[in-house]
């Protein structure tokens, strides 16, 4: 949502960050791509300015951001936290033509008795299931939430999906149903070990 072409515009990069920059920034074909991974937290974060529909200002985003450490690397500046936007990472998925998504951070809602996704908004009284691309109706929008059970167990350390808490399961598999792509992957913690393979992108 920072693509210069595709995102919240003025609230954007300098330049193109859609999947297909990458074949036209090294020159090759479109067919030279056999996957496309994306990677999405477990929760949505923005820097800056810019529309952020599911966007917390209490103390469940602080927690979220500090225990997922959202601080900018070179300013050090505290990134916005909220929870996970399924219309937009949809809409991301689309997009990009994406195959599979690494599902980061997954640790980070760990110990949340309520989790909240959101599944599409309201404008001006009525539903819509996209993120629209005028800035007079992003301003607007009022997320639609869907609740799940949270967990108390800790995520770090699995090493298979089976391992993770059972309602974390039941996140994860409406998380892929929402944005109509499967997870690739899931980490649950800052540690490269502590990455549960569900479908190796990587493989041949």
């Amino acid at each position: 949502m920072l693509d210069i072409d595709h995102g919240t515009y003025p609230f954007v990069t300098s330049s193109n960050t859609v999947a297909a920059q990458a074949m036209i920034g090294s020159g090759m074909g479109n067919g030279a791509v056999g996957y496309v991974l994306g990677i999405a937290k477990a929760y949505t974060t923005r820097v800056g300015d810019g529309p952020f529909p599911t966007e917390l200002l209490d103390e469940i985003g602080q927690g979220l951001g500090h225990r997922g450490k959202e601080f900018g690397t070179n300013t050090g500046r505290p990134r916005r936290c909220g929870w996970f936007d399924a219309v937009m990472v949809r809409q991301a998925v689309k997009l990009n033509g994406i195959d599979g998504i690494a599902l980061t951070k997954l640790d980070v809602l760990d110990g949340e008795k309520i989790i909240k996704v959101c599944v599409g908004y309201e404008l001006d009284g009525k539903r819509i299931e996209r993120f629209p691309f005028t800035m007079g109706a992003q301003a607007r929008l009022k997320p639609i939430w869907e609740e799940f059970d949270g967990w108390s167990e800790s995520t770090q350390g699995a090493r298979s999906f089976a391992e993770l808490p059972a309602t974390c399961i039941k996140y994860v598999r409406r998380v892929e149903e929402l944005i109509g792509c499967p997870v690739a992957l899931v980490s649950t913690s800052p540690q490269r070990e502590d990455t549960i393979l569900m479908t190796d992108p990587f493989r041949d």
